[in-house]
């Protein structure tokens, strides 16, 4: 086991290096936000008019509402990153990793209105009715010949691979752990019990999920949010040093204690902010474009600014204040307690934080609960993601079986140290994302040219019966680029 675990960290250095994924996701970010004008800041506020008080765009086509796509979105998101992801970003990379995480969700805002914004033009449906789309469809369809197929297989293989790692097996492990620290509880009944909690769930398909996630996610997110406002009221004085040192250590090498670590460079810090970054929000991973392409709506920049408030809630706001709730509480700097191994007690930094706050019992209880619901969240959310990639590759068959091998991990993961299961899910996100933030640097200037035809003509929203263009795809012939008709919308699979 040892010898696999040195391998999976070696990969996992490779893929999120400075050779590889780092820069793709930055230069990717950059990119569309200058073709885009910047429209995670000029077009935020009227976005989350949108897709919070609006929430439907009435007549229009799709198996859920606006709303129900954000809080599908949020709960596959909003999960242990936001929590244990925040956790050991801090505790490896130091406190300079919040900032990196600050920078990934920024620039992923471009990112992800980007993919939502492909997912929702090229989706298409399934021999049952159900939507289909997402980067395994738009890649295909929207870059023409054997480049655009092989990256949206390869982002349909990772993706229903993906689902295993990020949505299922390190929120079973958080789940798990913590319950198990908190109330005693022996990891496999939490795993049988949540286990049996999603297959419930997943049997009744998108809509049931889209209901299920719009009913809990909003008061899980305020619950949390509560709570850290008490903890960092406890420590107001802490906060200001504490950005500080975000700031400060973005920048420069932390020499002190992390974790019973002899210190952080800068490099680890913008590796693990990055990797823990993407892991949060998924700005980037495309897997956001999947249940974007399931709403109903009326346009694509519609359902594409909608899903970009995700990226905002989830990092601009929830891992911020689990960021600060650790730094200002003092713990990250402390040496490991004896008897606690290295790994764990990075990945629980903030229940040791509340615990320091507001009480060693009470503190873990309430960081144990609310990781149940974030993770049990994120766990109904991918099965979605993984399953809509199965469909795409083997068709409809898979559905079923898929669902079933998801619920059934749920309860072998409860059983695997939690150290190896982040490196392979950090992996294979990497890999996800790979073909996904290919595309969209292909197809960048389709989605800036129909962005800002729309804007132009619906700058406030509220209009939203604007035609949208049909869908065109890339083709490359004779050293020359031509934009011809897509394939056809509704394809049987």
């Amino acid at each position: 086991m040892e010898a696999f675990s040195n391998v999976i960290d070696a990969i996992d250095s490779f893929v999120w290096s400075v050779w590889l994924l780092i820069p793709l996701l930055a230069c990717t970010g950059v990119w569309l936000t200058i073709r885009l004008r910047g429209v995670q800041f000029r077009k935020l506020g009227a976005a989350l008019n949108l897709a919070l008080f609006k929430r439907k765009d009435p007549g229009s086509e799709g198996d859920i509402s606006h709303y129900q796509a954000l809080t599908t979105a949020l709960a596959a998101t909003v999960g242990t990153g936001n929590i244990v992801g925040v956790s050991t970003a801090i505790g490896v990379g130091g406190p300079g990793a919040l900032f990196w995480m600050w920078v990934t969700g920024i620039l992923g805002m471009a990112s992800k209105y980007s993919e939502a914004f492909l997912g929702s033009k090229y989706r298409e449906f399934d021999s049952r009715g159900e939507v289909m789309g997402g980067p395994q469809v738009y890649l295909r369809k929207a870059i023409s010949g054997p480049v655009g197929t092989t990256l949206g297989v390869i982002f349909a293989v990772f993706g229903a691979l993906a689902a295993f790692g990020i949505g299922n097996g390190t929120q079973v492990s958080s789940m798990t752990k913590n319950m198990e620290t908190a109330f005693g509880i022996h990891p496999v009944v939490t795993g049988v019990i949540i286990a049996i909690l999603v297959g419930l769930t997943l049997l009744g398909g998108i809509k049931w999920i889209g209901n299920v996630t719009a009913a809990f996610v909003p008061f899980m997110i305020i619950v949390y949010i509560v709570a850290g406002i008490v903890v960092l009221a406890l420590n107001a004085d802490h906060i200001l040093p504490a950005l500080g040192d975000v700031f400060h250590y973005a920048f420069a090498d932390y020499n002190g204690m992390v974790g019973g670590a002899l210190g952080t460079t800068v490099a680890l810090a913008i590796q693990k902010g990055m990797a823990r970054g993407i892991f949060s929000n998924e700005s980037g991973m495309g897997s956001a474009a999947i249940v974007a392409a399931a709403a109903q709506t009326t346009h694509p920049v519609r359902q594409g600014l909608v899903s970009m408030t995700q990226t905002f809630i989830d990092t601009i706001i929830v891992v911020s204040f689990t960021g600060l709730v650790i730094l200002s509480s003092g713990v990250y700097g402390n040496a490991v307690p004896d008897g606690v191994k290295t790994g764990d007690f990075q990945s629980q930094l903030t229940s040791y934080a509340f615990a320091s706050s507001i009480g060693q019992n009470v503190g873990p209880a309430v960081v144990a609960i609310c990781i149940v619901f974030f993770a049990l969240s994120t766990v109904i959310g991918w099965s979605y993601y993984g399953e809509r990639c199965a469909v795409s590759l083997i068709g409809i068959r898979a559905q079923f079986p898929y669902r079933l091998a998801f619920t059934l991990m749920i309860v072998v993961w409860s059983l695997f140290p939690v150290e190896l299961i982040w490196n392979i899910a950090d992996i294979l996100n990497g890999l996800m994302a790979l073909p996904n933030l290919i595309g969209l640097l292909i197809l960048s200037g389709l989605i800036a040219r129909e962005t800002n035809a729309y804007l132009s003509a619906d700058p406030d929203l509220t209009k939203g019966g604007v035609a949208a263009p049909e869908p065109l795809a890339l083709k490359l012939s004779g050293g020359k680029i031509t934009w011809v008709p897509a394939k056809a919308q509704v394809t049987k699979h």
